[in-house]
């Protein structure tokens, strides 16, 4: 893998952090959690990221990975 590939996959990971995080946060924010609830649930829909699935989308799809990235392909939903 080349330093340019590299550098494609860190911000694909990048990007699909701020996604999870920012989707969980608003679902928590939604759901009644508060502020520290809702950074809880954003910290851990990161954790919860299929890095594999990133680098499998990025290689099928350059420079997009769609919701592949997150548990079960689509908007994590997290319940606190």
């Amino acid at each position: 893998m080349s330093l340019n590939d590299r550098h494609d996959v860190a911000k694909e990971v990048r990007e699909a952090c701020i996604q999870a995080a920012l989707s969980a946060y608003e679902d928590a924010s939604i759901s009644g959690l508060c502020g520290e609830g809702a950074f809880e649930a954003a910290i851990s829909a990161m954790r919860m990221l299929d890095v594999e699935a990133i680098g499998a989308a990025g290689a099928a799809e350059p420079g997009e990975h769609g919701n592949a990235a997150q548990p079960g392909g689509s908007r994590s939903e997290l319940k606190g």
